[in-house]
């Protein structure tokens, strides 16, 4: 079992930067893909960045690429999402998931991850 905690978050104007942080822990000495999803209510869940703990092998998605980036904290098992020149549009609620391999799916694919977090809110707004 993992259990994963998410930190950060809160509400900023458009423009303005924010990070959110997902710490793992439990039965975590092997590999998986730690991904970053958001959801706003009533819309599906979208897959924002993936990062691989064996590699350090990093997915973005197109409609943060150049604006998120991903980076591993001082602990193996801390994966944070650095966020700039926030929009409206980003806000929601993010979810740390993580799913063990094989990783053969797509990994914006919400169904495929067996652990969440319980998620935490950015709010971008004027």
């Amino acid at each position: 079992q993992v259990r994963l905690v998410e930190s950060g978050g809160g509400s900023v104007q458009p423009g303005e930067s924010l990070s959110v942080s997902c710490v793992a822990s439990g039965s975590t000495t092997g590999n998986y893909l730690m991904t970053w999803f958001r959801q706003e209510p009533g819309k599906e869940r979208e897959g924002v960045a993936g990062f691989f703990t064996n590699t350090g092998g990093k997915l973005i998605a197109n409609s943060v690429l150049g604006r998120f980036t991903l980076s591993r904290g001082n602990g193996r098992n801390t994966v944070s999402l650095q966020m700039s020149k926030l929009r409206p549009e980003d806000s929601g609620m993010y979810y740390c998931a993580a799913a063990s391999p094989p990783w053969n799916f797509p990994w914006d694919a919400p169904a495929h991850y067996a652990y969440w977090g319980q998620g935490t809110q950015v709010t971008v707004s004027s």
